[in-house]
């Protein structure tokens, strides 16, 4: 039977206030309007922006609200003007959109997407900014567009990606962020030649996917930086060859690189966030070629320093955000080579839980364990 056009009541998690558990609630959810599409999501995973917009402690909370942006399903209806989405495809839903008319998509240098890039404050839909979620009448915000951790959700058709149906919807959900995120910093931005040396800032999920990413590459030697120890042992099966923890020596963490390598690194990848670590990334590369990408997020106020010499010597610097991949365009080729097995997405997937129990992935991850949980929502 079909729901096209109908109203759907589903179960969703909601967060009514932050930093209070999730509660699985019946909601309504509206039918598509002109570019929309309502999805059926099959399996959503938990990133570390959901639980930083949860906790709400450096930004607007904004409550209640449906959070989530990793995912994959299948669309169940589509609104008016929708044409290349049809009922029944497989797709992800993404953070951050490709709109394909602004000048940015028109570009094949970016992927800022005028009209549909990441905007965390923005609680309806773009169409008319209202919600098509509530409860009894009461909107229930959405959350980057997406709003995952709903059986059904509504998203603009350009934030969808369509990918290949025989894809496993549980293992590439993780490719509609962190792990392209990671990934296309390396293979897109800082490009490593084969036989080259990376360095890797930060192990967490992001982290090892730019280290999946040089390996992908073929580099020689990915030396992984944490001041976690017991992260390093996992980093292994991800090709990370050698590790350094700054807190082992008592001199700037870069200098220990330069040392290491004869010179620096030929690229960085840096994905903490964390000032220093971005001045480490970039003064641990090499003169004269080397590039270092910035990938983790700052706090709003931050600012770091570098003598200009380091840019006179000829070391780059660049920045990227969703790994300079679009969403539409290039999200489904990613999920190819993960199909032809040139890319490894299980070793991400440290845990599974039902969507009942949403809120233990949730503790997962505020206990730093595991770097992926993925929630099935068939409970």
């Amino acid at each position: 039977m079909s729901t096209a056009g109908q109203v759907i009541r589903c179960k969703a998690a909601v967060a009514w206030e932050s930093g209070k558990p999730l509660s699985i609630e019946e909601v309504e959810v509206a039918p598509p309007q002109k570019d929309e599409v309502r999805i059926k999501i099959l399996f959503t995973s938990l990133c570390h922006t959901d639980v930083y917009f949860w906790d709400a402690k450096g930004q607007n909370p904004l409550f209640p609200r449906i959070l989530g942006h990793e995912a994959g399903g299948i669309v169940e209806s589509v609104g008016e003007g929708v044409t290349d989405l049809k009922l029944g495809d497989h797709v992800l839903p993404i953070f951050t959109g490709e709109c394909k008319e602004c000048p940015h998509c028109l570009s094949e240098e970016s992927n800022m997407c005028d009209l549909l890039r990441i905007n965390t404050d923005r609680v309806g839909m773009i169409n008319d900014g209202k919600s098509r979620f509530s409860i009894n009448g009461k909107p229930i915000y959405h959350f980057l567009g997406t709003s995952t951790f709903s059986e059904y959700t509504v998203v603009h058709v350009g934030q969808v990606a369509k990918i290949n149906p025989h894809a496993p919807l549980d293992k590439v959900c993780v490719l509609s962020c962190g792990m392209s995120t990671g990934f296309g910093a390396t293979v897109n931005v800082a490009k490593p030649k084969k036989g080259q040396s990376v360095a890797i800032f930060g192990l967490g999920a992001v982290g090892l996917a730019a280290a999946e990413g040089a390996r992908v590459s073929g580099a020689s030697r990915i030396i992984g930086i944490d001041l976690n120890p017991s992260r390093f042992e996992q980093a292994n099966k991800f090709g990370v060859t050698d590790f350094v923890n700054p807190k082992d020596y008592n001199k700037p963490v870069q200098e220990v690189i330069v040392e290491m390598t004869g010179g620096g690194v030929d690229r960085s990848v840096e994905c903490t966030g964390s000032i220093q670590a971005m001045i480490s990334a970039f003064e641990c590369v090499h003169d004269g070629w080397g590039v270092a990408v910035l990938v983790g997020v700052p706090n709003k106020d931050d600012a770091f320093k570098t003598h200009p010499v380091n840019l006179l010597n000829e070391k780059t610097l660049k920045g990227t955000f969703f790994g300079n991949y679009k969403p539409r365009s290039d999200i489904p080729a990613v999920v190819e080579k993960y199909m032809n097995k040139e890319l490894e997405l299980d070793k991400f997937i440290t845990h599974t839980v039902p969507f009942s129990e949403i809120n233990k992935a949730f503790e997962l991850m505020l206990a730093g364990e595991g770097l992926r949980c993925v929630i099935r929502m068939d409970t």
